[in-house]
Formats: structure tokens, C-alpha cells, sequence
């Protein structure tokens, strides 16, 4: 049955991850700030989050890696605050600044659906790490209303990889970001501990459930795992290692968005290094150690849109 998560709803599945996720909030420890603040009595951690979700914004997305946003759009809601504090984020004014405003589960549920119904392809769900419970709570609702496309968890990758164990079954979709290779980096311009130990594992989890990326006969990504790396100035974001793993680790054939829009948002200019978009030799570089690694699969984004520079199995003669 497709997507995955309509058999998990009618075997029963999703509504006892539903309350089991929900429990945890009780107490919560859901990601790896481990805040435990009782959250379904309004207390409020490090995400900033009680019970009640915070929406930015939805809408039809056309921006996304070709086989998420496809012709009619990826379904995107954007959820507000995050568990990590980029300096240098472009969705700060949500993120770390808290736009946006509370929708209950019966409101998320019908985001969902008029994103359906508008013909978008999926619904992505974009910082969902720290509602997660949240978000199947309001599935059953929206499944109950006639919800089928699938869901994509679009993730800036600080992950615990229990959590992410709990949505097989439930997400087609992952679109990770493997941000930092190395913890100094992830703790000076992330405030992240252990965000390279987390990711690694979470993504890993997400590749054991749904494995590479497989797309219809239009293009559109039906199941598995698009890895996203944000290519930072001075490698802040050690893209050999990051590549290493994926090879070693995952697999050859893994999809990857190697990300070329870094622009100094936020804080950003707090840090020298920082202050600065990444220049094309840079860029270059990354697809050279992407190619040493055996890795072919994915999109680069250049001349400001995204562009294909392989498919499955096109290697160099």
C-alpha cells in the first residue's frame, strides 16, 4: 500500500506510534537536546515548542530538487523554530526569530489536505525534528479525510536515530541535510553538540528504511533518501568526510544536492569566514572529492537553479 503510512494507519500502527510519540513529550527527549520539559503541560524547551505546533507558512513549493517539486509543486509547510541555531540561516525569521503561529492538530490535518488538493506531489515537512509527535497526530486526521500522497521529512539532520526508527513505515520521503563532518564546527556556528555523531547514525537509519531514491516514470521521487550538503566557505562543512561516509557507509549510488546558494544570512557576518558566498573554485572542489568517492547521483546548483549532472549508473568512461 502507498504511501506507506495508509497501511500503517489501517493496521493500527499509527495511532500507537501517534501516542507513544505524544508520551515522550511528557517528558521530552525527542531530539538531542533532551530538554525533558513536560511539553503537554506548556512547558518549553530548547525548541521553543509547548504542544501546539507553530506554522510559518504552506504553500505549492517549486524550489525543491527536481523530483520533490516536480510541475505541480512539493506541498511544504514550515514549521517554526528548530532545534539547532545556524548563524548563518536563511529561514531565521522562523527559525531562531519565531514567526509564524500555533495550529492544532485539526488545522495541520487540513493543511495537508488543501495542499493535496491543490496537485502538489507530496507533503514536505520541513524542521519537523522537534514535532514530530505533533505531525502524526494531525496524519491520522488528515488520512481520515482522505490524505494519500506521501510525506517527505526534510530535515536539517540533528537527529536521534530511535526517533527516526519510530517513522518507518510512516515516511517514503527523507531529505536530510548532512550539514558538519566535524563537532568544533557544529558547536561554533550551530550551537550543536554531537551533531556529526547524530547525523551520521539518523541517516543511516533513514537509508536502512527506504534505501536510494527510486522515481516514476515522470520523475517524481516516490521512496528513499536525497542527501542535501550545504557547501560553506573554508570547508567549514568538511565535505570529504561527509562524502567518505556516504560511500563507505550508504552507498554509491546515493542521491546528493550539493548546495551552492550559501549566502551570509542572519548572523552570519559575526564570523569572518562566514561573511562571504563560497567562490567557484570551492564548489568545484566539492564535486572533484563527491567524484573521488565514487559518487555521481544528484543534482548541483548552478547559475541559480538546479540542475542534474548525473543519473543511476552514468559513471565517467
Amino acid at each position: 500500500m502507498y504511501p506507506s503510512y495508509l497501511e500503517a494507519c489501517q493496521n493500527g500502527n499509527l495511532t500507537r506510534l501517534a501516542e507513544k510519540a505524544s508520551r515522550m513529550l511528557e517528558s521530552c527527549a525527542i531530539c538531542p537536546r533532551n530538554c525533558r520539559v513536560n511539553r503537554r503541560k506548556g512547558e518549553k524547551g530548547y525548541c521553543k515548542t509547548a504542544l501546539l505546533p507553530r506554522v510559518c507558512s504552506y504553500m505549492a513549493h517549486h524550489g525543491e530538487e527536481p523530483p520533490i517539486s516536480g510541475e505541480r509543486g512539493s506541498g511544504t509547510i514550515f514549521f517554526t523554530h528548530c532545534n539547532m541555531a545556524c548563524a548563518y540561516c536563511q529561514n531565521y525569521e522562523f527559525s531562531q526569530l519565531g514567526g509564524g503561529r500555533e495550529a492544532d492538530f485539526e488545522e495541520l490535518a487540513g493543511m495537508m489536505i488543501e495542499l493535496q488538493k491543490s496537485g502538489c506531489h507530496n507533503i514536505n515537512l520541513v524542521t519537523p525534528t522537534h514535532v514530530m509527535p505533533q505531525i502524526l497526530k494531525a496524519l491520522e486526521i488528515a488520512i481520515s479525510k482522505g490524505l494519500k500522497i506521501p510525506l517527505v521529512y526534510n530535515t536539517g539532520g540533528y537527529e536521534l536515530p530511535e526517533m527516526i526508527r519510530l517513522l518507518e513505515g510512516i515516511v517514503d520521503i527523507y531529505l536530510p541535510d548532512m550539514r558538519y563532518a566535524d563537532e568544533e564546527m557544529s558547536l561554533k556556528y550551530s550551537a550543536a553538540p554531537e551533531y556529526p555523531k547524530y547525523n551520521q547514525a539518523s541517516v543511516k537509519e533513514m537509508h536502512r528504511q527506504v534505501g536510494i531514491a527510486e522515481c516514476d516514470d515522470n520523475g517524481i521521487i516516490k521512496r528513499g533518501v536525497i542527501i542535501r550538503h550545504l557547501v560553506l566557505p573554508e570547508n567549514i562543512s568538511g565535505t570529504e568526510k561527509i562524502m567518505c561516509f556516504i560511500s563507505k557507509e550508504l552507498s554509491k549510488e546515493a542521491y546528493i544536492s550539493l548546495m551552492s546558494q550559501y549566502t551570509p544570512y542572519y548572523r552570519a557576518n559575526e564570523f569572518k569566514e562566514l561573511s562571504r558566498r563560497i567562490t567557484l573554485p570551492e564548489y568545484e572542489d566539492t564535486i572533484e572529492i563527491m567524484h573521488k568517492y565514487g559518487l555521481y547521483n544528484g543534482w548541483t546548483q548552478e547559475s541559480g537553479g538546479l540542475e542534474r549532472f548525473a543519473g543511476i549508473h552514468i559513471k565517467p568512461s
